[in-house]
């Protein structure tokens, strides 16, 4: 399942490292960022919880950016 999420963050390298600590969450197989439009697109692992996943992607996102937003909806 692909999902694409509205995000929050201040510049293009905070952007990346949104996107490799996204890629590093459990449930996720891939994941990608694009800073101009503010979306990160997330592909899930087949049968996970998308919403959970979520939580803890944006926990991760938070560690390493720690003013950055995703809207999960």
């Amino acid at each position: 399942m692909k999902k694409t999420y509205k995000i929050e963050v201040d510049c293009a390298n905070c952007a990346n490292k949104m996107e490799e600590a996204a890629k590093k969450t459990e449930g996720v197989l891939d994941a990608s960022v694009n800073f101009m439009a503010l979306k990160m697109n997330v592909i899930f692992e087949e049968g996970c919880d998308h919403k959970e996943v979520m939580k803890q992607v944006l926990k991760n996102c938070k560690k390493v950016e720690d003013d950055c937003e995703i809207y999960i909806s």
